[in-house]
C-alpha cells in the first residue's frame, strides 16, 4: 500500500512539470535534459497472518464434560458352610450350592459389579472350638468355591464366628479366601490389618469398605480383637479405632461401605447403641452403612444424612421359615461428584434350607414390603422396594433399648440335624 501512494505522488510531479513545461514552450524537451528520477521502491511490513486455531484445536482446549458412570453393589447377611449343620445336609443331598439360593438370587449376585457377604465362620480343618461356647463353626477349606459360585468380591470377617476355632483356623481362613482370589476386611493377622479399609475399583470410582463387630460384649469376648502381634478381628464396642478405619477410608476412596456386625439375635427393633454407633460412623465419613447379626430383618434409616440397613438378617443359615432379603445399592459418578443414586430392597425368604426371592406384587411380597416399612424410621420404601428418605417409616421414636439381650444363637435357629 506504501509502494502505491509513492508512485502515485511522482507520477503527480512528473505531470506538474510536463503542465509547466508546455507553457513555457510548445518544445519538447530533448530527452537528455530530463533529469531521469528514480524509482523509490519502499519497503512494505507483511502483516503477520495471526495463527487462528482450527476447529479440532479449538476442541481440544474446552475441557470435556466428565462421564456419568454408575457401579452396582449387592449385600447377603449371614451364610454359613459347616457340614454339621441343615443347610450343608441339604446341599449335599441336592448337589449343588444353587440347589439351595435361587437362580435368579445368584444372577443378581454376579451381575453387580460389588457382591459382599457376611462370612460367619472359618476355613480350616485344624484348631479346637472355643471352650464354652454353645455354638462353633467351621467349613472345610474347600467350600470357599460356593462363594465364587455366588460371585462373591468381599466378605467381612468382623463377626462372632471368626475365631471359633481359634487363631490357626482364622490364620487358614485368610489363605483359604486369599488362595480363591476373594478379598476380606474386618480381620487380619495384626489389629493394623484387620483395621484397614479395603478397596475395589470399577470404572474409575474407588470404594472403600470398613468392617467391625460389636459382638461379643460380654466381656472378655470369645472372638479375639487383634493385637499389633496377633491375628483376631476388628472390634468397635468401642468405636474409637473403628472410626479411625472410617475416616482412613473417607480420605482414600470416592465411596465408603461399613459393614458392621451388631445388635441382638432374634430382635427386630434397632437398639439406640446401634443408632449411636451409626451416628459416629456418618460423622467419620460413611456413605452407607449395613449390618448383619441379628439373623432377622431389622428397619432402615437415614441418619445424618446416610442410609443405613441395620439387619439383613440370615442369608442362608439354616431350614428355619425366615424372611431375608438381599440389598441392591447404586453408586454414580458424574462432574457433581460420587454419591449413592439408588438403594433398594429384595424381599427373599429361607424355608427349608432354600432361600429365593419372593414374586413381586405377591401377597408374600407386599407383607415383607409392609413389615419392612413399620421397622424402619423416616424412609419411604416404593412398592418396588426402593428406598428413599421421607416420613413414611415409623415415628413412634427409639425403641426400648435391648442392649443386655442375649447374644448367643438359639437352636431353633440352627436346626441343628440329628
Amino acid at each position: 500500500m506504501r509502494k502505491i501512494c509513492v508512485l502515485l505522488i511522482i507520477s503527480l510531479i512528473l505531470s506538474a512539470c510536463s503542465f509547466e513545461g508546455e507553457g513555457a514552450s510548445e518544445e519538447q524537451p530533448e530527452t537528455e535534459n530530463v533529469a531521469e528520477l528514480p524509482v523509490i521502491e519502499v519497503p512494505v511490513e507483511e502483516e503477520e497472518e495471526e495463527d487462528l486455531p482450527t476447529v479440532s484445536e479449538e476442541a481440544a482446549e474446552i475441557p470435556e464434560e466428565p462421564e456419568s458412570v454408575s457401579v452396582s453393589m449387592i449385600f447377603a447377611g449371614d451364610i454359613a458352610f459347616d457340614d454339621r449343620y441343615a443347610n450343608m445336609v441339604s446341599l449335599r443331598e441336592r448337589g449343588s450350592i444353587s440347589a439351595c439360593i435361587a437362580p435368579s438370587i445368584i444372577d443378581r449376585m454376579n451381575r453387580a459389579n460389588i457382591c459382599m457377604i457376611n462370612n460367619e465362620f472359618p476355613y480350616s480343618d485344624r484348631g479346637t472350638p472355643t471352650p464354652d461356647k454353645k455354638f462353633t463353626f467351621r467349613a472345610r477349606p474347600e467350600t470357599v468355591e460356593y462363594l465364587k459360585v455366588l460371585g462373591t468380591d468381599i466378605v467381612g470377617l468382623a463377626n462372632n464366628h471368626a475365631y471359633d476355632y481359634g487363631e490357626e483356623a482364622l490364620l487358614d481362613t485368610f489363605d483359604t479366601l486369599e488362595g480363591a482370589g476373594i478379598p476380606y476386611v474386618g480381620a487380619g493377622h495384626n489389629i493394623d490389618e484387620a483395621a484397614a479399609p479395603y478397596y475395589i475399583e470399577v470404572k474409575g470410582v474407588r470404594i472403600g469398605f470398613a468392617c467391625a463387630t460389636q459382638i461379643e460384649r460380654s466381656l472378655p469376648p470369645d472372638t479375639k480383637e487383634a493385637t499389633a502381634d496377633s491375628p483376631g478381628v476388628l472390634r468397635t464396642l468401642d468405636p474409637t479405632r473403628f472410626n479411625e478405619t472410617i475416616r482412613e477410608a473417607d480420605e482414600n476412596s470416592d465411596f465408603v461401605v461399613v459393614f458392621v456386625h451388631w445388635g441382638s439375635e432374634n430382635v427386630n427393633d434397632v437398639e439406640e447403641a446401634q443408632r449411636e454407633l451409626a451416628r459416629g460412623y456418618a460423622a467419620a465419613g460413611a456413605d452407607l452403612i449395613i449390618g448383619a447379626h441379628p439373623h432377622v430383618l431389622q428397619g432402615f434409616e437415614y441418619v445424618d444424612g446416610v442410609p443405613v440397613m441395620y439387619s439383613l438378617g440370615n442369608f442362608w443359615f439354616n431350614s428355619k421359615p425366615l424372611d431375608n432379603c438381599v440389598v441392591e445399592a447404586e453408586v454414580t459418578s458424574d462432574s457433581e461428584g460420587t454419591r449413592l443414586s439408588e438403594l433398594k430392597f429384595i424381599p427373599c425368604r429361607q424355608t427349608n434350607c432354600y432361600t429365593s426371592e419372593v414374586e413381586p406384587g405377591s401377597g408374600e411380597y407386599m407383607r415383607i414390603l409392609d413389615f419392612e416399612r413399620e421397622h424402619s424410621r423416616d424412609v419411604r420404601i416404593d412398592d418396588e422396594g426402593v428406598v428413599t428418605y421421607g416420613e413414611e417409616g415409623n415415628e413412634d421414636g427409639v425403641p426400648d433399648d435391648t442392649s443386655d439381650a442375649d447374644d448367643t444363637v438359639s437352636e431353633e435357629m440352627l436346626d441343628v440335624p440329628e
